[in-house]
């Protein structure tokens, strides 16, 4: 854990690569079983921190494949880890890894796809599994995974949109759901959303862009919504959402640099959400993901619509159609 007396002011890529390789190997700790339902997203956020910091070969590819391809249902979803139901957020997670790692021939595509397809409501919104739970987030998920899958044709885009325009509001932000208040990780699933759609012109730039950018708080940090404290992962959220819209310009990127590098585990790596927290592998991606971002030295370039490595988007052929700066 970081204190106070010791912090990095740079990062320290070779510890966060060591913790991220000691992650499976900690089957005694309650926080491994805790989060047994994570698995593959941890997978994910795994190996993209380590793809960014240009150590994508540190977790053994022919095991992470073989895994992957293990969580594959029988409706063509992708469970979270064995033996566990098909969902929305566990099919992309799965998705990218397989990308990443230039196996995605090692699954049924044509099941993905249509277990995405079956995921789409009459109105246009997504449920993320059977049970029927519906947020903005799944609408992006679906478009993110059919568009690393090239198969967009497969849903009703019209209806999608309409649906998550009416997840706007009148501060410029976004909603979980129509009628829900704005919150930076909606902002980033909706921008992303239209990004992939080409539907950006349906946003106020400036109106959405003055938002995110009051994330800001005087220790440099990003908070997710209004009277919240600051957290690591706004550091995806908020940068990748101002990255879309090209405003990145808006906030103090150096205050935010230091406030990323001061939450890492200078003894023994990681990223936690704030300075003096237990570290995480969902806080080290987003940390590092979030300096990509803001183009800190010896970092790969991060996509900001699919949070993988700009590398792997343009190996597979897509096109951004949103800023990259």
């Amino acid at each position: 854990m970081a204190t106070e007396e010791k912090v990095a002011d740079h990062l320290l890529t070779d510890l966060h690569v060591k913790y991220i390789q000691s992650l499976d190997h900690r089957k005694e700790d309650l926080e491994y079983w805790l989060t047994e339902h994570l698995r593959v997203s941890g997978l994910y956020w795994g190996l993209t921190a380590l793809d960014l910091m240009h150590h994508r070969d540190a977790l053994p590819r022919q095991e992470v494949i073989d895994y992957v391809v293990s969580l594959q249902r029988e409706d063509g979803g992708f469970g979270g880890h064995l033996h566990h139901d098909s969902h929305l957020l566990y099919t992309l997670s799965s998705i990218q890894i397989l990308i990443t790692l230039d196996a995605i021939n090692a699954i049924d595509i044509d099941k993905v796809i249509t277990y995405i397809a079956n995921r789409q409501n009459t109105d246009g919104s997504f449920t993320g599994d059977v049970w029927g739970e519906v947020d903005s987030r799944f609408s992006f998920v679906a478009v993110a995974a059919l568009s690393l899958l090239k198969r967009l044709d497969a849903i009703d885009i019209p209806k999608a949109v309409e649906w998550i325009l009416q997840c706007k509001n009148y501060d410029g932000g976004f909603g979980n759901r129509p009628g829900s208040e704005s919150h930076a990780g909606q902002a980033y699933c909706c921008l992303g959303f239209l990004a992939i759609v080409d539907g950006l012109h349906y946003v106020d730039t400036d109106l959405m862009a003055w938002w995110l950018c009051e994330r800001q708080l005087k220790n440099g940090g990003l908070n997710g919504r209004p009277e919240k404290l600051e957290d690591v992962c706004y550091s995806w959220w908020v940068l990748s959402s101002l990255s879309i819209l090209g405003r990145v310009s808006w906030i103090d990127k150096e205050k935010l640099i230091s406030f990323i590098l001061s939450a890492q585990d200078p003894d023994l790596g990681g990223i936690a959400d704030r300075p003096g927290d237990m570290v995480d592998v969902f806080h080290t991606v987003f940390g590092v993901a979030g300096l990509s971002l803001l183009g800190y030295e010896g970092l790969k370039r991060v996509d900001p619509v699919y949070c993988m490595s700009a590398e792997v988007i343009e190996r597979i052929g897509l096109e951004p159609k949103y800023s990259l700066k």
